[in-house]
């Protein structure tokens, strides 16, 4: 895909290397050789980094696992994107019992450089707190430039004004629902908070809808990424008559959720943040700690580690440099001083800051961070939900990747919260 920072993969091999000339064929030459357990096959096919990060008894392993997803049904058409130096083919395969996207990187050599196994799309199931006799959904455009992006505004039948939130997406090219295996978070959430009295903003994220034209840019930041399109979205909001303008909140999650301290600074115009499983911590540092969360190999770590000391190692004047970990140096120099416990402090305005325990990607570690950061903020609020994933869905035990492929909601304590917040 593209643009993605998050490790959601349960395997991977950090590798740079040269776009192929007929990724997608390769790419499908690779599933098929995994699929029929022909680990070797695909050990042939694979650069030496990979085949060592990735021994045959580790395919064999993962291997297991796709014949307890069930039979193959239907395998879909690969989507190739180059991603700087690299090209990404992803292949969604429906199994039986579960769907996965598969995902190659693709060197010039026609190796493969780089294998993820990620949750698929599954059918959405309305949640039991989504009242659609209630609202109603229409699309939308944010925005009217080069950038423009479309959207859905979901917004309580009647005349209004109702307070409104605008959701801000998290890591990689997510869709207007943030869609993650058999979750659709901000789906959830339009749906639930609409029902509670509250108009509710999404769209496609630019990396989605513009991927290739911005996988061949050497300046992007999160500005770009992020914090721009947010804005837009705010702005829209404040057209519609049935939109109170004065009430107007932003939902950052995950990454957007890092981003959210950024907004106000360019429109000081909203009236509070959510952030729902935020990192407080550099990127670089949190890439490493998922890693080592998931059990990646030693050479995973390794590669981990130096992509870390490569960020942090970066200053001005090194924006000509190759990118890093598929972002250019000017995106890890946007947010080399970026402090969002620090920039939140200053805001001033109301913030709601929502965590669940059992994330493995964004820890208890950081929501931590947030609570000692933001102690003496009269106006922050902090809750956490023992039950909940990174997905803000309830389960029990350490929560996996493996969890995202089971259809699931966002929980109903959550939706209310943030409405009580939003309406307080």
């Amino acid at each position: 895909m593209k643009r993605a920072f998050s490790i959601l993969p349960l395997l991977a091999a950090l590798v740079t290397a040269q776009p192929a000339q007929d990724p997608a064929a390769l790419a499908r030459k690779a599933l098929d050789a995994v699929l029929g357990g022909r680990y070797s096959e695909f050990l042939k096919m694979s650069t030496p980094d990979l085949q060592s990060s990735l021994p045959e008894p580790a395919l064999a392993k993962i291997g297991d696992q796709f014949k307890a997803a069930g039979a193959v049904e239907t395998v879909g058409n690969p989507e190739a994107t180059k991603i700087g130096p690299n090209t990404a083919v992803v292949i969604p395969v429906k199994f039986a019992n579960r769907a996965i996207n598969f995902r190659f990187l693709i060197n010039s050599s026609g190796l493969v450089s780089g294998f993820f196994v990620l949750p698929g799309e599954a059918p959405w199931q309305r949640p039991a707190y989504s009242k659609p006799d209630t609202f109603s959904e229409r699309a939308v455009t944010v925005g009217d430039g080069e950038w423009k992006l479309p959207g859905a505004l979901t917004a309580p039948n009647g005349s209004g004004p109702f307070p409104a939130v605008v959701l801000v997406p998290g890591n990689g090219p997510s869709d207007r629902d943030q869609t993650i295996g058999g979750t659709r978070v901000f789906r959830d959430l339009a749906e639930g908070l609409a029902s509670r009295g509250i108009a509710v903003l999404r769209y496609d994220k630019r990396t989605k809808v513009y991927g290739s034209r911005v996988s061949g840019m050497n300046r992007f930041t999160l500005h770009d990424e992020t914090v721009e399109d947010a804005v837009k979205a705010a702005a829209l909001l404040r057209t519609l008559p049935n939109v109170d303008a004065r009430h107007i909140f932003m939902i950052g999650y995950d990454l957007g959720g890092y981003a959210a301290p950024r907004i106000p600074a360019e429109d000081p115009q909203i009236a509070g943040l959510i952030l729902m499983a935020a990192n407080a911590r550099h990127l670089e540092d949190l890439l490493v700690e998922q890693v080592q969360t998931a059990g990646g190999t030693a050479k995973t770590l390794e590669n981990a580690k130096a992509i870390q000391a490569k960020v942090k190692s970066l200053e001005p004047g090194d924006e000509d440099l190759p990118a890093v970990f598929n972002q250019p140096v000017t995106y890890w120099l946007n947010l080399k001083d970026y402090d969002p416990i620090a920039d939140a402090a200053k805001i001033g305005m109301p913030m709601l800051i929502l965590q669940g325990e059992r994330d493995f990607q964004v820890p208890m570690k950081d929501f931590n961070l947030w609570k000692a950061g933001l102690a003496r903020s009269k106006n922050v609020a902090l809750k956490s939900y023992p039950a909940l994933n990174h997905l803000f869905v309830a389960g029990s035990g350490p929560s996996t990747t493996q969890e995202y492929a089971k259809p699931g909601h966002v929980a109903p304590e959550v939706i209310d919260d943030i409405a009580a917040f939003v309406k307080k």
